[in-house]
């Protein structure tokens, strides 16, 4: 049975299949049958650009534990990517005004 579990969001970034890179437009997240791993129900990730042909997507088909696993690692790595944006590169700080002289 299908699950009509479809989550869509705007995608900016870049992704490979084959040698070729191409640009996102849209990443997909769905709960559904497995179409090409050996497994029940998956978590699918696809990333696409809506504007080229239908090839341009990468996907990934994960079991519900693995893909807690990645939101995790996600989270991990973007709470320290927000930290060095903002500490360490200084792009969270305040604004700083110097005085005309």
């Amino acid at each position: 049975m299908c699950t009509s579990i479809v989550e869509i969001v705007a995608a900016e970034g870049m992704a490979k299949r084959g040698e070729e890179w191409f640009p996102l437009t849209q990443a997909v997240v769905a709960y559904d049958h497995a179409r090409h791993a050996p497994l029940g129900d998956v978590i699918t990730l696809d990333f696409l650009n809506a504007g080229l042909e239908p090839g341009a997507r990468a996907a990934v088909e994960l079991t519900l534990e693995s893909a807690k696993e990645l939101r995790a690692a996600l989270e991990r790595a973007i709470v320290a990517a927000e930290f060095e944006e903002a500490e360490v590169r200084g792009k969270g700080a305040p604004p700083r005004f110097e005085r005309a002289a």
